[in-house]
């Protein structure tokens, strides 16, 4: 008997398709590279992969900084790709350069993490996975374990945990405010705490448009990763938006919609930011950016909470959504704040 013709089941157009017999295409997105121990000719940055846990299945690549005698007590970044929850890897090329140019300016030994995609599995899973790394990296402070076969030297050896950061990208900023909400409620291994957060052009979205996102006739433009431009076509209304078919794609049973906290931190049921776990947050946006002003909104909801921590807000009013991954100006000055707020 023939098999049946293979057909699309679900698709975020111009970005990834999955198929009926479960094979999944990725439209856009940068190619794998491999890791280096050898300092990174550039940056003087090595890296190498490890792996978390096999079940289930979470990796990373780690980063470690051209080390100097003095440099025995390096802040500890652990970073979430962007990419739609559906697309990239912490081994990509995108992402490998970034966090090379990251670690060399801000002198940090960074843990990229390679959680599973929502074309294997929907969400909340990648939330999970990197709830799941955060805390395997908060576990090497006991020192009196340090023996343990899934320990790593470099975060032994360097890593300062009083110095604890987490961070990412658009869907990576997302999970980074996602995480930083449950360490607000639940503890990590040895009571380790976060210290900072960045937050950059995150995806948040809701049912109800905010300020630009009223004007259907000229929304702003975006990039996945650096990879090419997409955005909303004009004239869409909000409930058809990308940003809207993104969560419907990764999260097709969120509770909410697109209001589900985890998308929009003032929808139905969302706990009070004044809980966000960490002490100190950055939020950046891009102001060409199709999720401008859900950047600044987040921004203005964790003042009004009541949040006890230090705020930085930062805006190019040039930018759109991926810019951070370009080599210009204001990618340049992006980093020169972000390796500031780390250090």
């Amino acid at each position: 008997m023939a098999s049946a013709a293979k057909e699309v089941a679900r698709e975020i157009p111009h970005v990834v398709r999955v198929y009926n017999d479960g094979s999944v295409e990725q439209l856009c997105g940068s190619r794998y590279v491999p890791p280096s121990l050898n300092p990174d000719p550039e940056t003087g940055v090595s890296s190498k992969d490890i792996t978390i846990s096999e079940n289930p299945k979470i990796s990373a690549r780690l980063f470690l900084p051209n080390i100097q005698p003095q440099d025995q007590n390096l802040p500890i970044l652990v970073y979430f790709h962007g990419g739609a929850f559906c697309v990239e890897s912490a081994f990509s090329s995108t992402g490998h350069s970034y966090l090379n140019r990251l670690v060399s300016q801000a002198k940090v030994v960074a843990v990229s993490v390679e959680y599973r995609l929502a074309t294997e599995i929907s969400l909340p899973a990648s939330y999970e996975d990197c709830w799941a790394a955060l805390n395997w990296a908060a576990s090497h402070s006991n020192t009196a374990q340090n023996d343990e076969p899934n320990k790593d030297p470099w975060l032994l050896k360097y890593g300062d945990f009083d110095r604890l950061y987490i961070g990412g990208d658009s869907s990576g900023g997302n999970i980074a405010h996602n995480v930083a909400m449950r360490a607000g409620f639940e503890k990590l291994p040895n009571d380790v705490k976060i210290l900072g957060a960045f937050i950059n052009q995150p995806y948040f979205w809701g049912s109800k448009p905010i300020g630009s996102e009223n004007d259907r006739d000229n929304p702003r433009p975006y990039e996945i990763l650096g990879s090419k431009t997409f955005g909303t076509e004009p004239g869409v209304d909000h409930e058809h938006t990308f940003p809207a078919l993104v969560w419907k794609f990764v999260y097709p049973s969120a509770p909410g919609g697109l209001d589900n906290p985890m998308l929009n931190p003032e929808g139905l049921g969302a706990p009070s930011l004044a809980r966000l776990g960490c002490s100190r947050l950055m939020i950046s946006v891009g102001g060409k950016d199709e999720l401008r002003d859900r950047g600044v909104r987040y921004y203005e909801l964790v003042k009004e909470s009541g949040w006890s921590g230090e705020v930085e807000f930062y805006e190019d009013e040039g930018d759109i959504h991926g810019s951070s991954f370009q080599e210009t100006d204001s990618a340049n000055q992006m980093f020169k704040r972000l390796a500031y707020f780390l250090k």
